[in-house]
């Protein structure tokens, strides 16, 4: 026997021991059955690739030390003002008015969950585009008098990216207030020379988790800030899809580049602040405070005034591996929950949960009309492939599933019997639900919901309307495809 036979011989017996350990982890860990099967396939399939990516991507540290420490930070500031709203709803049942009795529970589970208030909001303006939200956040920051906070997971050294950099100098060299949070991963192309500008000039340029490659926690790597937040004066807030790239307002290699974005103006802002001063104090490693200047006063909430187009009642929520629970997902699945007629939504990336895919294929199986809308050509081959394989099993459900055709459709949009909506920056799968730090607004408001169905309603003018039929009789080579990515579907 050559040596290289010995080695090679010792190589697998050791692979062989690390396979069957890991899976033995993976089981042991009691994750969602068809998860755990995908990843010990992987590991089988991908002879020490697949152990890799398992250690880099498949490991669960949504209760990890350094995530613990922030999710114990948030918690405290968070608790106060959300029990005394609970405590207000149990002790005057009357309080909310009556248009939302109907999300009572709803609004509850975000209360408990997230600890996330309900605000009164005077201002809701929605974005169809990357270039409306872009100029719009443009002239916000070009207006701002006291504070910037911007936090955007790309931002890259182009034409929009320098465009907003030289902006935010410049209102620094005014004596405003500037800091900026961006994601490590997300912007690991991001030139050296591009942030010194901005910390040359004494602005805050942090890095959420940074990355020092094969030296960092392989939690870093994992967990990401996909977060895409302004906020200015404390008064105006947006948040959405939509991130700091050329491709974002021309679209870049797509025809066009559809997103969704909204600024907000009301007592909703005060949650995006916290949101954005949580992480800042966490990546600086500091006590969270609660400072008046980013807190301007507004006058107080009557929850009880009567609703109407020019009041709009909205709930912001976070959730990360730093949560208790995963906030985002039940907002999700609760929402879906409460449909009586339809369900519109659109995601760029689309891998749910058993249990969001479920809560779908139920509604539509239970009659109620389920719109989903997918691009046909995505900006990441393997993801698109996963999602066409689950768009097939929704199809068989009665789903109808649309394909964006003329360009890249980046929205994250919920929209559920014209009557409330969900707007943010969770894509509708394992990652954005388990996995990222996202956010995203829950809105009670006709007038908001009715928009984004209109707008739904136009862009499938633009898509390919996929028949079941017509879908089944699609190549072999594609449908394997498909079922090969989903086997990756907890990476993605």
């Amino acid at each position: 026997m050559t040596y290289w036979e010995v080695i090679s011989i010792i190589l697998y017996f050791v692979y062989f021991i690390l396979a069957i350990y890991a899976s033995f982890i993976i089981m042991y860990k009691k994750l969602d059955p068809v998860k755990s099967l995908s990843w010990i396939v992987v590991i089988l399939m991908l002879p020490y690739i697949g152990l890799i990516l398992y250690l880099f991507f498949g490991q669960n540290f949504r209760k990890t030390k350094i995530y613990n420490r922030k999710g114990v930070r948030d918690e405290r500031f968070r608790r106060l003002g959300s029990y005394k709203q609970l405590k207000e709803f149990r002790k005057n049942p009357d309080l909310l008015p009556s248009e939302l009795n109907r999300y009572r529970k709803l609004i509850n589970l975000n209360l408990r969950g997230n600890k996330s208030l309900l605000g009164v909001n005077s201002e809701i303006e929605l974005f169809f585009s990357g270039k409306e939200a872009l100029d719009s956040m443009y002239q916000a920051i070009s207006n701002a008098t006291q504070h910037i906070h911007f936090q955007s997971y790309i931002i890259e050294d182009d034409i929009i990216g320098n465009r907003f950099k030289n902006l935010l100098i410049e209102k620094a060299s005014q004596g405003v207030e500037v800091r900026v949070i961006y994601d490590d991963v997300g912007c690991w192309n991001l030139p050296v020379s591009f942030k010194n500008e901005f910390t040359d000039k004494g602005i805050e340029f942090l890095a959420f988790a940074t990355v020092r490659w094969f030296l960092s926690p392989l939690s870093k790597l994992n967990y990401r800030n996909h977060r895409k937040i302004l906020v200015v004066d404390g008064k105006t807030g947006y948040l959405g899809g939509v991130n700091i790239a050329d491709r974002y307002y021309n679209g870049g290699n797509f025809e066009e580049w559809r997103d969704t974005h909204m600024r907000i103006a009301g007592e909703s802002v005060a949650a995006l602040q916290s949101s954005f001063l949580l992480d800042r104090y966490f990546i600086i490693n500091q006590q969270f405070r609660r400072k008046k200047k980013y807190y301007p006063q507004l006058s107080l909430p009557d929850i009880r005034i009567d609703g109407t187009n020019s009041t709009y009642y909205s709930q912001i929520i976070t959730s990360g591996p730093d949560s208790d629970w995963a906030s985002i997902m039940q907002c999700y699945f609760a929402a879906i929950s409460k449909a009586t007629h339809h369900i519109y939504l659109i995601t760029p990336y689309f891998t749910p949960s058993e249990s969001l895919l479920n809560a779908l294929k139920i509604a539509a199986l239970g009659g109620i009309e389920v719109c989903l809308m997918l691009p046909e050509k995505s900006d990441s081959t393997i993801t698109h492939w996963c999602t066409l394989s689950y768009a097939a099993e929704m199809m068989d459900a009665g789903v109808k599933v649309y394909l964006f055709s003329k360009g890249f459709n980046h929205s994250k949009v919920i929209s559920i019997d014209g009557e409330f909506c969900i707007i943010g920056s969770a894509n509708f799968d394992n990652r954005s639900m388990e996995h990222n730090f996202e956010i995203t607004s829950i809105i009670y408001n006709k007038e908001i919901a009715i928009k984004l169905e209109e707008q739904f309603i136009k862009d499938i003018d633009k898509c390919i309307s996929l028949a079941g039929s017509k879908w089944a009789k699609r190549s072999i080579k594609n449908q394997v495809k498909e079922s090969f990515a989903r086997l990756f579907s907890p990476l993605l």
